[in-house]
């Protein structure tokens, strides 16, 4: 679900890349970092008490006619804490209190409703993708529509009060850096001009199989982490600091094996924020994949975690966004309104709507939107592209999370998590919109 409009060779493309105004541009360099801004009383943003509904999820039932991984049964728990050898087949473990079990395609069922019935805990290996969607159906691949030469520009970065907000640092003896992020998604082009010097040591959890290499996680990566103050393509949300790209996207998708273990290394690895521009459509009220479940709940203890809600709308929030410790971004419009594809929170999800909230997306094809009103991104191929999708919401969220914890290591995730609930704006619709400078003083006080 991708929105993928032509490639396009760009320079500088908005107004914080001209010199001499401190927020990009030639050989401008913010101040070094220093202790958190004191600000007056009267420079507070009006924030709101944090959401406080509490949502219990209960584990949901193993459903093998989702997309899983053939072949595969994940076992979470055997009975009085025994051995999986005792229950007679022979397991791999891929994560703390998580094996799995290889059985012939097809009969996984089979192996999981036997080991259940010895009373191991069971389930699919499930696949999740890619959060990205179409924009023209029309044009096949990401490139070959004519737009005559005309210049686009990051006009969500403005929306989302980004330049305010690195000012505002700036005002304070800051770097708008990046607290330590990881990126979970598909390959990442890491010789793009665009992201040099800004990424950690690349991972990849695909033990093998394909990688996607459609541009995905490029795109998201650089709009955490495009080289800012370069005089060249994007700017990022953060200007410096380490962004680690974890290739969990295979062609076939993500697996809970892969995001889980790509979870469990960014908790080991001491990350501040961790964004996921993927999902599967399982809305229900029920925890649809313990396994992974497990892993955020522990994650979100130390690291705030952000997802995209899904392109798919009518039918409440895709699955990780639906999970109760993650940040659940739709993607709106030019008008800041939900688009036509976003995903958003339903009655059959009750408290979901207490971690949701709006970042420009992209209009996709919603109403015949033009052009002008997608995302400018990286592309896989060294260049740039116009795309939408809640894909592209999920990481400005991302970013000013990491802008947040870096300029106030004390903050912790919990605290992050609230601050960018309640500091956002309230639309039309009453959705909570991005402000990051709001989110930045807030954090800094």
């Amino acid at each position: 679900m991708r929105v993928l409009l032509p490639v396009l060779t760009l320079t500088c493309l908005l107004a914080a890349c001209s010199s001499g105004n401190g927020t990009g541009g030639g050989t401008t360099t913010p101040p070094p970092t220093t202790t958190i801004c004191t600000q007056s009383a009267a420079m507070a943003p009006q924030v709101a008490s944090p959401p406080t509904a509490t949502v219990t999820w209960t584990p949901g039932e193993a459903d093998w006619s989702r997309p899983h991984v053939p072949g595969r049964v994940l076992v979470s728990s055997v009975p009085g804490g025994s051995q999986l050898s005792t229950l007679g087949v022979q397991a791999q473990a891929v994560a703390p209190g998580l094996a799995v079990v290889t059985a012939p395609a097809g009969q996984e069922a089979a192996l999981a409703s036997r080991l259940h019935a010895q009373g191991a805990q069971v389930q699919p290996d499930y696949l999740y993708q890619s959060l990205a969607t179409p924009n023209d159906p029309g044009v096949p691949g990401n490139v070959g529509v004519p737009i005559g030469g005309a210049r686009y520009v990051q006009t969500y970065l403005t929306r989302v009060k980004a330049p305010d907000a690195w000012a505002f640092l700036q005002s304070c003896g800051k770097q708008p850096e990046a607290a330590s992020t990881a990126v979970l998604d598909s390959l990442v082009n890491t010789s793009h001009p665009d992201l040099q010097s800004r990424l950690g040591t690349a991972r990849s959890y695909l033990n093998g199989t394909p990688s996607d290499t459609s541009g995905h996680g490029t795109a998201t990566t650089g709009e955490i982490a495009a080289t800012t103050n370069n005089s060249q393509g994007l700017a990022g949300m953060t200007w410096s600091g380490a962004v680690l790209p974890m290739e969990v996207i295979g062609q076939t998708g993500a697996s809970t094996t892969t995001i889980t273990q790509a979870v469990n290394d960014a908790v080991k690895l001491g990350v501040k924020v961790l964004n996921m521009s993927l999902g599967a459509a399982i809305t229900t009220a029920s925890d649809p994949d313990p396994a992974l479940s497990s892993a955020l709940t522990t994650a979100a203890k130390s690291v705030v975690i952000v997802a995209a809600a899904g392109n798919e709308p009518g039918k409440g929030l895709f699955y990780p966004a639906s999970h109760p410790d993650v940040i659940a971004v739709g993607a709106a419009g030019a008008d800041d309104a939900p688009t036509c594809y976003s995903a958003q929170p339903s009655a059959a999800q009750p408290g979901s709507d207490t971690h949701y909230m709006l970042a420009p997306g992209g209009t996709g094809a919603c109403a015949g939107a033009m052009n002008a009103t997608q995302m400018l991104l990286l592309n896989q191929a060294g260049g740039y592209t116009l795309e939408a999708g809640t894909s592209f919401a999920a990481p400005l969220v991302s970013g000013a999370a990491a802008l947040m914890r870096a300029a106030n290591p004390n903050l912790s995730a919990a605290t992050t998590r609230d601050i960018l609930l309640t500091s956002a704006r309230k639309t039309n619709s009453g959705t909570r919109f991005l402000d990051v400078n709001a989110a930045v003083r807030a954090a800094t006080r």
